[in-house]
């Protein structure tokens, strides 16, 4: 049987599921989450708040691992956001600030997989827990996505950064 969840847990829930939408929404829209574009305040809001919340969401009725791979994950994605304003970073801005977002969105989807493979069908989860293959096969998968779009993410940013000094 799945676990219960609490009504906060139901309000964490939805607003975790706002930077998922946006970041899907920015990718394929935009190739990219650009904090610059609606879809990118968008994510990089929800996904502070979804965090916010997880502090008052435990199931051992306390501070525990989760919330600190959320500031993880909050640390990652500021860090994409701000990378563009380090200049001693030079040329390496415009890519550390994508794959910091890219990242963050990736990272946000290990709990997320989590908690919707061990809970999903209600009568018989998926999964049992964090480590049932279930769960380790989709984050593979989500992660093999992640480099293949980072790696053409870089590519696009090389060739806009070749046609500029060019023209």
């Amino acid at each position: 049987m799945a676990h219960p969840i609490s009504p906060l847990g139901v309000i964490h829930t939805v607003i975790s599921l706002v930077p998922v939408i946006a970041g899907i929404y920015a990718f394929v829209r935009y190739r990219q989450i650009d904090t610059m574009t609606r879809s990118g305040r968008v994510y990089l809001i929800s996904l502070t708040l979804a965090v916010l919340t997880s502090f008052g969401v435990s199931s051992t009725g306390g501070l525990n691992a989760g919330h600190a791979f959320g500031l993880v994950v909050l640390a990652v994605a500021f860090g994409g956001l701000f990378a563009p304003r380090l200049t001693m970073l030079g040329r390496l801005r415009p890519y550390l600030s994508v794959f910091g977002l890219s990242f963050s969105f990736f990272l946000s989807l290990v709990p997320g997989t989590n908690e919707t493979l061990t809970r999903v069908p209600p009568a018989h989860p998926l999964a049992d827990g964090p480590t049932s293959p279930v769960v380790l096969g989709t984050l593979l998968a989500f992660l093999g996505i992640f480099v293949v779009g980072f790696a053409a993410q870089c590519w696009m940013i090389h060739s806009r950064q070749r046609v500029a000094t060019h023209t």
